[in-house]
């Protein structure tokens, strides 16, 4: 079985052509393959396989109201946290998908071009962009609306390096994400994400946590700055992370009202990505995910 490593902002994947859709990978053989000392090594595995030939691509399929067929695939993206648990989305990992495809023949992309990728989370579109390729994430929502409405946070979040527990917001963006503020990048550094935080209360499928700190001035022509550190559910800390940087501007344009902007660069420890947001007439926002993404080598496993 070939396999390719990608990675996208440091978040790394193994990559895996499934065009026929006869693999079968059990979570046990997932978590082999992204072991860093016992095997390849990354934050998770992508099966990219036509959408028709997989069980969750069909059920993909009929909530998009799309058709996939041998001749004119829709690509399903089959993605594995490190553990091998099955993961709704990765924003991150969307476009090392789409950089994949094209690589390996399966799908055309020319600059300008935009394809349907769907995942457990549904549909995203990819346009190909000279930054490398902008994902259509879909809109945010909060996890608990009511909490959040009432005190911009809705639980609380203790950490290594924190003295005390700190106030949180639950973003959905298909998956769910906790988003802490920190005052400065001194605290940010201090963390040990070796260990998962914990947040009281945890929403029913587990979190994702975000740790950011805001650019002083927060906003400078018209583009708001982040840094942020995340640990992911199932993984640990990664280098980054797709919906987390989503879910971490959204945050921080809820924390500043009136004083929020569309367009924000997100500075993760492997490099940096640009999140904007667009208001539908429902009054939801659209999230866009745009950055970079590397295919680093291909190999061959044998039994």
């Amino acid at each position: 079985m070939r396999f390719t490593k990608a990675h996208a902002t440091g978040n790394d994947f193994v990559m895996i052509n499934d065009a026929a859709g006869q693999l079968h990978l059990p979570a046990q053989q997932a978590a082999q393959l992204c072991d860093r000392h016992l095997g390849i090594g990354a934050d998770g595995l992508i099966r990219a396989v036509p959408a028709h030939r997989t069980e969750d691509g069909r059920t993909a399929l009929t909530r998009a109201e799309l058709t996939s067929t041998d001749e004119a695939p829709v690509w399903f993206m089959d993605y594995r946290n490190a553990d091998g648990t099955a993961a709704e989305m990765c924003g991150n990992g969307v476009r090392a998908f789409a950089h994949f495809l094209v690589a390996e023949r399966l799908a055309e992309l020319t600059e300008g071009d935009s394809l349907p990728v769907l995942t457990r989370a549904g549909l995203r579109t990819v346009q190909r962009v000279p930054e490398g390729y902008a994902v259509g994430m879909g809109i945010w929502s909060f996890i608990d609306p009511q909490m959040a409405s009432e005190s911009a946070s809705d639980s609380l979040v203790q950490a290594r390096g924190l003295t005390d527990p700190r106030p949180a917001l639950s973003i959905s963006m298909g998956n769910p994400h906790t988003v802490v503020a920190l005052p400065d990048a001194q605290t940010l550094q201090q963390l040990d994400l070796h260990a998962a935080p914990t947040v009281e209360p945890v929403p029913p499928q587990g979190t994702n946590v975000e740790f950011v700190v805001p650019a002083d001035p927060l906003v400078e022509g018209g583009v708001g700055r982040i840094q942020m550190r995340v640990h992911e559910r199932g993984v640990g800390e990664t280098l980054s992370c797709g919906t987390g940087t989503c879910a971490a501007a959204a945050a921080v344009r809820v924390w500043v009202g009136a004083d929020a902007v569309n367009t924000w660069q997100v500075a993760v420890p492997g490099g940096e990505v640009t999140v904007t947001f667009a208001s539908r007439s429902d009054g939801a926002e659209d999230v866009t995910l745009a950055g970079p993404a590397v295919l680093v080598y291909s190999g061959e496993l044998t039994a």
